[in-house]
This record gives C-alpha cells, structure tokens and sequence, in this order.
C-alpha cells in the first residue's frame, strides 16, 4: 500500500510502498477513500524538517536543554547520534481521513462501514476505535475527510461557550476558520471573520459573516466596535497562525468586559496584562479534537468517558460535524481547492503556499482488499546479499528507537544476513529494512516462524510481548536474542523454560537476554579486579532513572510491566555478575504515599544477598536530577573501592596498579553483547551468559516487583 512520509532531518516528502498494517484490539482498518490535507499543520511540519539544526533548536528550546543534559552525562558524540537518529524516523502525514472499513476489531464498527477517522494519507489506516464515526448515508466522503478538521473547530467553539444571540469574531479564516463561522451561524450567533485572504472573506460572507479584509486596509478594531453596536464582542476564537502578539491584544481589544478568547491556532502569546485585567476577559487554550486527547486510556484503550460527565468527547464532536454536514448547516464542497490521487499526492505539498490553496483531497483508486492488505514488501533481492553460512540469518521483531538506534546496526555490523524486519505499523519496517539492507519489511510475525533461512530471532518489542515470541521462536527452532526483560511473570518464565527444556531436546539453541552491561569495558575491568579477590563484596549501585509519566506504556503492570521488571532487571544481573555468585535473597523498600507521587515502586531500594556472604544494594530512583550521572557503581572489598561512572569513567582506591580507566565515549556494552551472542552461534560455542543466570536475573527481578505490589 501507499503513504505519504515526511523525512524531519531535511523536509522531504515522499510516497512510499509499505506493508499493510496489522489489526491490533481496540483498532480498526480502514480502506482509505480521501483524505484531506491540513495546510497550517502539514505546512508547519514541512517547514521545520526543511529548517537547519539552528533552526530547529530555537524553535524547541525546551528539547535543546535535554540534548545539553544528555550530552553532559553521556558525551557529545553519543547524543548527536540520538538527536540525527530521532529525525531520521519518518514521520507519516496527515489527520483527516475517510475510506470504508476492512477489520474490525471491535463490535460498534463492522466490515462495510463507511467512517471517518483521524488516519493518515495512505491506502490504507489503522486507527483506535474512539478516533472514528460512522459517516451518515447523505455525506458524501470528500465531505467527510473534513470531519476531524471541524472536530478541531467545534472544540475551540465549546469552550468558548457561544449562546443564541450573541456576536463573536473569528481571526484566521483558513479551513477551520471558515468552518467555525458555519457553526457559531449555525448556533444563532452573529459572526465576524478576519483575514488577509479577499476569496476567504468572500467565502465567509457566503457563510453568513460580516468580514474585514486586511488586505484592503480595514480596520479590525473599528468594524468589530460598530459590529458589536459599541458594546464589545462577546467573544473571539483564535484560528490564525502568526508568530505576532498583536492578534491577542487586538481580540482582547475587540472583547466587552468578561468577553472570552479561546485560541485554537499558534500565535504568539506575549500577553499585555491591562488587557485582561480591566475586562477580566477569559483566556482559553483549545486542545485538539476535545476531551480524550492525549489520553491513552481513552484513545489507545478505547475507554469511553460517561456521557452523563463528559457530553462531549473526541468521537462525540466527530459525530456532531457530520450531522451537521448531513443536516447542510457545514458546507465544505465550496472550500475545496485541489484534488489529487495518492500517486501524485506530492504535488500537493508544492502548493501549500498559493493564495488560492484552501481545500486539498487526496483520493485513492479502489483495489482489492488482498491487494491493499499485503503483509510483506522486498526491500532487495536475496541475490544482491552477501551471505555467509556460518553466521546467522537473523528476522526482527521490532524496530523502536533502541532497535534501530542500536541492535540493528550492531547485527548488521556482524556481517549476519538480515532477512525479515517486521513492525507492526509498517513504516519503521520500510525505512529501517532499507537502511539496513533488510531484505524482506513485514508486519506478520509469522513470516519469521515459516521462513526456514531465518535461524535466529531478535526481539525488541513492547514488553508483554516478550514471552510469547520467545516461546514461539524457540518452538520453531530459531536461536533467540531478546531486549530486557525476558518475561513478566513467573507463569511465564515457566512457558519459556518449557519450551526452551523441549527444544534442546532437539538441537542446541542459544537464549539471550540483552543484558549489555555486562559487556562494558568497564564492567569486564571491574571483573577482571574482583575475581582476583575471595572475600565478600559489598556493592552499591545508584541508578538516577529519571521519571517516565504514570500512562507510559512502561509503567503498566500488564504491558511494560512497571520500571523495575523493565529496566531494573538489568542492575540486578549486573550484581551478580560482578559478585559472581548466586543471589540467595532480596529486600526492598520504596518511598511512602505521599501527594503529588503517582508512582512509587521506581523510587526504590533493592538489597541483594548472595551465596558467597556478598551483599549490594541498587538504589533505583527516578525523583532526582538529570544533571547528576545516571549510572554510578561502587564496590567494597579487601580494603579497596572501585567507582564507575556513567561508563565513561571508572576509579580504583587501594588497587595495586590500577588507578583510573577513562573513556571519550560512553559504552554501555552493546556491541560486545551483540557479537559474543553471534559468536557463539556461529562457532558452536556456550551462550554468553549461561540459562540458569538469566532465569534467576529474571526470576529475581519479578519477585522484586511483585514484593513491592503486595
């Protein structure tokens, strides 16, 4: 199928052939009839990938104090490999959509329906069950692409909360400007629109609305006096894009006392006080499509608010533009300016800043439902690989910022052949299979388990995912590298020690777990100077974790499995990697219920004991600050210490010609981890780490987690 992509480093827009996406719970997938280009958003968009890195930073100074936090922490070179590889990922464009349903994975949508969404420009869309409406039988589709453009408007005009009668003035008469002056007419409200568009004034005086014509030299502030008749609008909804302050002091200007302004553009937000303050006026932020977004439990989950509390959700305002459309109070065929197919659709993006551009529809030729839904695209002929029988011939699961930042290149690096990367949205597959000379992009996970060239599986997806393509990999004889952690819970550890017993039975496979650490140059140097030493070790090791928010998929117990299961995992194997001797018990505490703490169990104390008299305690916290390191390591024996930080920098008090090992670049050990795992497939040799020590890594690690939920 086709979709249009946008490239952030540099702005280019493309038309790409990827994989069907592929039905998830709660989703729906749509064949897409046309779709609607968002001028001021998609526009905004384009500008900034076209921008130079200078550019880019002075628009998101809030991200340039990250970038120089990471850099003091993790060094300089690191971090710009993360700032280029987050703007290497394609960005799909595109937020208004029409097109008839394919699946259904919920019951109040079904096979045939004709729904609006809030999908992207492709062929073909999956979208959450809460971000779509059924389109009524006398709205045609074109019409019906604006819906969640309306739903942007109608949300401002909510807020603003417009009763019969009354008169409001609406700056910027662009798509959901002259939408907005259908629907405050439609409400009983008297409308005046503002513009430096003449054929946009003249589109709202159609609608109803008295205008001023910047472009002719009107003055806003005077018309809006006799239109109010002297008393002062009693309200101004902001759909406009300019980096000026003069639109608010000229809306609050226009207002009566009390009078409110809602903004549901981008304008700049310089306030002047003694506009508010003497008219008490009421200043309002509108947030999208309405209550719902930016909540992943009610877009990503499909939990619906009580219509009795919340009368006015996302899919409710959806709902109510395409009544309106179907009732004729929208009219939105007149606002259409241009239409193209999917395969010239970037032509589209060259005209964006035309005068006459208003209304672009992007329509998509019907094919059939085998055609559209195709799981698999060819990246390159298998012909074209080099390909080595002694190594492996590696499928993915996966191709997040940690896979396509880091294993993948380190797979590639080995010299394995890189067969399947399945994803399953589609796009990631295609832009990192092509990068990384994947030969097959898919979003069917059983096009690894049928392909009997692939010997070996990574997998680095979400979390709760982890278990059962373990299972499934090892039940079909693949040898398994999986990111961290490697189960949830303990049912599931059993599921894969089941499957793991079974097919060794068969051949040897090799089980990994991403526990990287160990390999740091660091860490091996640590180990090298502990294992010359009998005596008990005592280990404390400080993790600034940094806080991720209480809806992250990390922090849910059934899909990340909360931060200590998740990343915790790993500091509890390095202990005992470096003590080198089975973990007998554990202890853990974390900090009180308080007010304002919605997660507890990622500020927390682990104490481990281990069978040799060794003890450490892992310090895992997520409440300090990003400017001390993240990582320390310090270790007590025989009257001497080690200090580690951050992998760059590792100290010895006390040791015997060893004093300090420093490093220019931090390495946290994924490449030696990667390839010690290639290794010992391809030359026949024991796993890197043994099973019984990631079993108890990741039986520990559990326990832990559950102790702090009891």
């Amino acid at each position: 199928m086709k979709q249009i992509l946008q490239n952030l480093s540099n702005g280019e827009t493309n038309i790409l052939d990827i994989p069907c996406p592929k039905i998830t719970k709660g989703n729906l997938l749509i064949a897409s009839s046309n779709s609607l280009v968002s001028a001021g958003t998609e526009r905004m968009l384009i500008e900034f990938g076209k921008a130079n890195m200078l550019d880019k930073a002075r628009q998101q100074p809030d991200k340039v104090k990250m970038v120089l936090d990471k850099v003091k922490n993790d060094g300089l070179f690191p971090t710009i490999d993360a700032v280029r590889s987050k703007l290497d990922q394609p960005l799909p464009l595109g937020y208004c959509n029409a097109g008839v349903v394919l699946e259904s994975s919920v019951g109040k949508f079904s096979k045939g329906d004709r729904v609006a969404s809030n999908g992207n420009h492709s062929e073909v869309v999956r979208v959450p069950q809460n971000l779509c409406a059924k389109i009524p039988k006398n709205v045609d589709d074109e019409s019906a692409a604006f819906t969640v453009l309306g739903a942007i408007g109608l949300q401002g005009i909510r807020l603003v909360q417009p009763t019969l009668g009354e008169c409001f003035v609406v700056t910027g008469l662009g798509l959901i400007g002259l939408m907005c002056v259908q629907m405050l007419r439609a409400n009983g409200c008297r409308v005046l629109g503002i513009d430096f568009d003449s054929q946009k004034c003249e589109l709202a005086n159609k609608f109803g609305a008295d205008t001023v014509d910047l472009s002719k030299g009107e003055d806003p502030l005077l018309i809006a006096k006799y239109f109010s008749r002297e008393r002062g609008v009693d309200g101004v909804l902001i759909t406009a894009a300019s980096q000026s302050d003069e639109i608010m002091h000229q809306s609050a200007e226009m207002c009566r006392k009390r009078g409110r302004i809602v903004l549901v553009g981008v304008v700049g937000l310089n306030l002047r006080r003694d506009d508010f303050f003497k008219k008490e006026i009421t200043f309002q932020v509108s947030s999208s499509y309405g209550p719902g977004r930016y909540d992943p439990f009610y877009e990503e989950k499909g939990n619906d608010y009580p219509v009795g509390f919340v009368r006015w959700t996302e899919q409710r305002n959806f709902e109510a533009v395409l009544d309106m459309m179907s009732s004729g109070q929208i009219d939105v065929k007149s606002l259409i300016t241009h239409r193209y197919d999917i395969d010239n659709a970037v032509e589209a993006y060259s005209i964006l800043d035309e005068p006459s551009t208003l209304g672009i529809i992007i329509s998509y030729p019907q094919q059939s439902k085998k055609t559209l839904t195709t799981s698999r695209i060819n990246l390159r002929n298998k012909e074209d690989s080099v390909y080595d029988s002694e190594l492996p011939q590696v499928g993915f699961i996966g191709a997040g910022n940690y896979a396509s930042r880091t294993l993948i290149p380190l797979f590639k690096k080995e010299g394995v052949t890189l067969d399947t990367l399945v994803t399953s949205g589609g796009i990631s597959g295609v832009h990192h299979g092509n990068k990384n000379e994947f030969l097959i992009a898919s979003t069917e996970v059983d096009d690894l388990w049928n392909n009997n060239d692939i010997n070996t599986i990574a997998i680095v997806t979400r979390h709760h995912l982890h278990a059962t393509q373990v299972v499934e990999a090892l039940n079909n004889g693949k040898h398994v590298f999986v990111e961290k952690p490697l189960a949830l819970n303990i049912d599931e550890l059993k599921l894969i020690d089941k499957a793991y017993q079974k097919a060794n039975n068969s051949k040897p496979l090799k089980l990994m777990v991403g526990f990287n650490r160990r390999y740091a140059p660091h860490i091996i140097k640590m180990r090298e100077l502990l294992d010359a030493r009998q005596s008990p070790k005592s280990i404390i090791m400080t993790i600034n974790a940094g806080v991720i928010p209480s809806d992250h998929w990390v922090q849910d117990e059934l899909v990340g499995g909360g931060r200590i299961i998740g990343e915790g995992c790993h500091f509890i194997d390095l202990m005992g990697h470096l003590v080198g001797s089975g973990i007998k018990d554990f202890k853990a505490t974390m900090v009180g219920s308080a007010p304002g703490i919605e997660v507890r169990d990622d500020k927390v104390s682990i104490t481990l004991t281990f069978e040799d008299g060794s003890f450490g305690t892992i310090h895992y916290f997520a409440n300090g600050s990003s400017e001390f390191p993240k990582e320390r390591i310090e270790v007590f024996c025989e009257n001497s210490v080690l200090q580690m930080d951050n992998y760059r920098m590792l100290s010895g008090y006390g040791w015997s010609g060893f004093n300090k090992m420093k490093l220019l670049k931090q390495d946290k050990g994924q490449n030696a981890c990667v390839k010690a795992f290639i290794n010992s497939i391809s030359k026949g040799t024991e796993p890197p780490i043994s099973y019984d020590e990631i079993m108890e890594s990741s039986r520990v690690s559990i326990e832990v987690a559950n102790s702090l939920r009891e």
